[in-house]
């Protein structure tokens, strides 16, 4: 049986995730929709989704229907909003409804996240384990519900 902050934890991990998703609905690429949440010390300190960059348009995909390559991931848009901010990214959770690709593992590292939660993994799972590699603890919860009605 889980411990009561094990439990706790969960808990929140869910409530997280569920926010991610719920960014993630907010991106206008068609091929993928990934959201991004970042908490550090209990409160959520950036946020982010996959899209272009500002003052570009909003359509993610070519005329074949693949992805723009300047296309910003969910978990680099929230990684750069920290960066413009006044607060920092050290010790944070990173919270995705897909996990980081190997470029965006590498920002997740210099960046100071020291916890990645993910929900659904991407197709090429090199950077979860690149993370794992840095000692930057990964967990997957693919059931988001609490299961509390």
């Amino acid at each position: 049986m889980a411990s009561v902050s094990s439990e706790k934890q969960l808990k929140y991990d869910r409530a997280y995730l569920r926010l991610a998703a719920s960014w993630a609905g907010l991106s206008h690429c068609m091929r993928k929709k990934v959201g991004a949440i970042i908490v550090k010390d209990g409160m959520i300190i950036s946020d982010g989704y996959n899209g272009t960059p500002s003052g570009f348009d909003n359509c993610c995909e070519n005329e074949l229907g693949e992805t723009q390559w300047y296309v910003l991931h969910a978990e680099a848009n929230a990684i750069l909003k920290v960066a413009k901010s006044t607060n920092n990214c050290s010790g944070a959770t990173l919270y995705l409804t897909l996990s980081p690709c190997k470029d965006c593992s590498k920002l997740v590292i210099q960046s100071g996240i020291k916890r990645v939660v993910f929900q659904n993994g991407y197709k090429d799972p090199e950077g979860i384990n690149f993370l794992v590699q840095a000692g930057i603890d990964v967990e997957q919860i693919e059931n988001i519900e609490d299961g509390e009605k």
